[in-house]
């Protein structure tokens, strides 16, 4: 029921965005994420990054970000504030006060009174983390060149090969935890 609400949110804000600014802006956030997933090496560890992060909403918070916020400060400003890498931003909206960094590691989210998130990178291990409240979760771990493990919501891990069936073999259970979360 949160995801259903989160995708008509997010789709009644792109329209109203398109609607009332004449503007929709270049995504500059969203953008980067999806580039960094699209220069991982192998095109099995690319597609469980993607459905990694559809899990964990980590897209649909850039999206969201992008948006709210970014897409409107580069409208009306003419810069976008995700261009320089590596910096902080401070963005005041109507909705509050929004912090952005990139990490060596990964990256920072904070919205001013709610909790922080981080996507962080392991190298001692090859492990992405989502770090939030004291808490780390992780997304997945790279065993070699052939598999990783990725970390389901109920804690048990799986092991995927980097293959067309290892792919579609967890596409499958995810799609199951979905459905079981939408009851």
């Amino acid at each position: 029921m949160k995801r259903k609400s989160l995708s008509v949110l997010v789709a009644a804000t792109v329209a109203s965005s398109v609607l009332f600014s004449s503007c929709i802006g270049s995504f500059s956030l969203s953008n980067k994420l999806l580039d960094w997933n699209r220069n991982i090496d192998s095109k099995f560890i690319n597609e469980l990054v993607f459905i990694a992060f559809w899990i964990v909403p980590v897209y649909e918070i850039a999206a969201v970000a992008d948006v709210l916020v970014l897409n409107s400060i580069e409208f009306w400003s003419g810069n976008n504030p995700v261009a320089d890498a590596g910096t902080v931003k401070t963005i005041n909206t109507e909705k509050g006060i929004y912090t952005v960094e990139t990490k060596a590691d990964g990256y920072h989210i904070e919205k001013e009174g709610e909790k922080a998130i981080d996507l962080v990178f392991d190298k001692s291990d090859k492990s992405w983390s989502v770090e939030a409240d004291g808490e780390s979760n992780k997304l997945l771990r790279f065993e070699d060149e052939d598999k990783v493990v990725m970390f389901l919501p109920d804690g048990q891990e799986m092991a995927v090969e980097l293959n067309q069936a290892g792919v579609l073999a967890f596409k499958q259970v995810v799609n199951n935890y979905t459905f079981y979360a939408a009851r």
